[in-house]
C-alpha cells in the first residue's frame, strides 16, 4: 500500500477531527516558548543553509555510490540496504531544508527541486515499509493468539536492494513461511502454541498481499535508480554539493525567524489535535468509523500525520541552527591559557538537547503512523472475497488490535509532548 504524502502546508494542519472548543491540551499562547528556535542568541547568516545542504548533497552522493557498489537484486547485501536509507535521510533533509527556508532560496530551483527530492524518498520507502508492515501484523497475530515469538529473521524492510522474499531473492521470509506452514496442521481447539486455523489463513493471506506489494515496490524502485528523472535529480545533487543557489538578498536575511515559522506551524497543528481525548489509555472513540464501508485511510488520522511531518520539519531546521552555532563556537577566538593534565578536549557542536526532547515525539508519532497503516492494510485483506468467517474474523480482531496501537501512539505522544517539550526550556 502506498505511504501518502502529505502537504506540510495542507490548511488542514490547523483543523483536523476532534478540533474545536475543549479539544485542545493547553493554552494557545505560553506554550511556545518551550521550543527552542535555535542555540545561537545572534543571527543566523544564509551560509549555515548552504553549509548544511552541501553536506547533505555530499551524503546523498556518497550514499548513492555505496548503494551501486553493494549491488541490487539477486546480488542485493546489506550494505545496500543501509546505502538506500542513507539516500532516502539525505532527500528528506536536503528537501525539508529547501521548504523551511525557501524565501532565502532561488525560487524557481527550489520549487524544481523540492517534489523531485520528494519522489526519491518515497519511493525508495515503499518495500521497506512493506516489510515491516508484514512484520508488525504476523508478530500481532503470534501475539493476540498467545503463541510463541516468530522466529529470527534479518533486518525488516530491505529497502531498494532486495533480500529475502525481494524480485531477486529465492529465499521466503521464515515468519510468513511458518504462519503459512501452521495452517495445515492446526485444530479447532489448538494448544497455546499454536495459531488458530482463522489466524494462520489470515497470516497466509496478508503474507501474499504485502510479499505482492513489496515486490512490486522493488520492481518500481530499481525501475527509478535507472531512470533519466533519477538521474536529472542526481545531477542536480551534485551542483548543490558545491554550490547553493541563494538570492541576492540572502546575504543580510537571519533564518532564525525561518525557523520560528516552522516551530509555530508545528505548535498550531499539536493545538488543533484532540490531546485531551488522547490524554486517556482508553480512548472509545477510537473505534469510531470502525466498520464504515469507505476503503480510505481512517479519517481521525490525517492530522496526526501532518504533525509528524511538520515535527521533522522543525527538527531538520533545528539542525541547520545548531550547525550555525557550532560553526561559531569553533570560529570563536579564545583566551591563552595554560595546558594541564585536566584538560578535556570538546567537540564544537554544542549539544543537542532540544532536538533529543523532540525525538521522543518523533518516535511515538512514528509509531502512530506503522499502527495506522498496518490496521489499515488488516482491513484491505479483510475484504478479500470468499474468504472464511474464521479468516475474517481473526482479520477483524487484528484491525481493532492496531487501532489500539493508534491509541496508545497518541497517548504516548500526548505525554512526550507536554511534559518533554513544552515544559522544557
Amino acid at each position: 500500500m502506498a505511504q501518502q504524502h502529505l502537504d506540510p502546508t495542507d490548511p488542514r494542519t490547523g483543523s483536523g477531527p476532534g478540533s474545536g472548543p475543549g479539544s485542545e491540551s493547553g493554552p494557545r499562547t505560553g506554550p511556545r516558548t518551550g521550543l527552542t528556535t535555535g542555540p545561537t542568541a545572534g543571527p543566523v547568516s544564509a551560509e549555515a543553509l548552504a553549509g548544511y545542504l552541501r553536506a547533505q548533497a555530499t551524503e546523498f552522493l556518497r550514499a548513492l555510490r555505496l548503494h551501486r557498489e553493494a549491488g541490487a537484486g539477486a546480488a542485493a547485501s546489506e550494505g545496500s540496504v543501509e546505502a538506500a536509507l542513507a539516500l532516502r535521510r539525505s532527500a528528506r533533509r536536503i528537501s525539508g531544508s529547501l521548504h523551511t527556508f525557501q524565501t532565502v532560496l532561488d525560487p524557481d530551483w527550489s520549487e524544481a527541486m523540492r517534489p523531485e527530492l520528494a519522489w526519491v524518498s518515497g519511493t525508495l520507502a515503499l518495500e521497506h515499509a512493506c516489510s515491516a508492515r508484514l512484520e508488525r501484523l504476523l508478530q500481532a497475530l503470534h501475539r493476540l493468539s498467545g503463541t510463541a515469538a516468530l522466529p529470527a529473521q534479518g533486518p525488516a524492510g530491505a529497502g531498494p536492494a532486495g533480500g529475502p522474499g525481494g524480485p531477486g531473492g529465492s529465499a521466503r521470509s521464515s515468519a510468513p513461511a511458518a504462519v503459512a506452514a501452521t495452517a495445515g496442521t492446526t485444530t479447532a481447539a489448538p494448544g497455546r502454541g499454536s495459531l488458530t486455523v482463522g489466524a494462520a489463513k489470515a497470516g497466509a493471506l496478508l503474507d501474499r498481499q504485502l510479499t505482492l506489494a513489496r515486490t512490486r515496490a522493488h520492481s518500481t524502485a530499481l525501475q527509478a535508480l535507472g531512470s533519466s528523472r533519477f538521474h536529472a535529480v542526481t545531477d542536480k545533487v551534485a551542483v548543490l554539493a558545491s554550490e547553493v543557489p541563494l538570492t541576492p538578498a540572502a546575504g543580510t536575511a537571519d533564518l532564525r525567524p525561518l525557523a520560528g515559522a516552522a516551530r509555530e506551524r508545528l505548535v498550531d497543528a499539536v493545538a488543533a489535535l484532540p490531546l485531551i481525548t488522547a490524554g486517556s489509555p482508553y480512548n472509545a472513540e477510537a473505534l469510531a468509523h470502525g466498520l464504515s464501508p469507505d476503503p480510505a485511510p481512517h479519517p481521525q488520522d490525517a492530522p496526526w500525520h501532518q504533525v509528524r511531518l511538520l515535527l521533522r520539519l522543525h527538527r531538520y531546521a533545528l539542525e541547520v541552527l545548531y550547525r550555525a552555532a557550532g560553526t561559531a563556537a569553533a570560529a570563536e577566538p579564545t583566551a591563552p591559557t595554560a595546558p594541564t593534565a585536566a584538560t578535556v578536549p570538546t567537540t564544537v557542536f554544542p549539544t543537542t538537547t532540544p532536538d533529543l526532547r523532540l525525538l521522543a515525539a518523533g518516535e511515538a508519532l512514528d509509531r502512530h503512523r506503522d499502527a495506522s497503516e498496518a490496521s489499515a492494510a488488516a482491513a484491505h485483506a479483510a475484504r478479500t472475497p470468499r474468504i472464511t468467517p474464521a479468516t475474517a474474523y481473526a482479520l477483524g480482531v487484528l484491525h481493532a488490535d492496531q487501532r489500539h496501537e493508534v491509541e496508545a501512539a497518541r497517548y504516548a505522544f500526548q505525554r512526550s509532548w507536554q511534559k518533554d517539550v513544552l515544559g522544557s526550556l
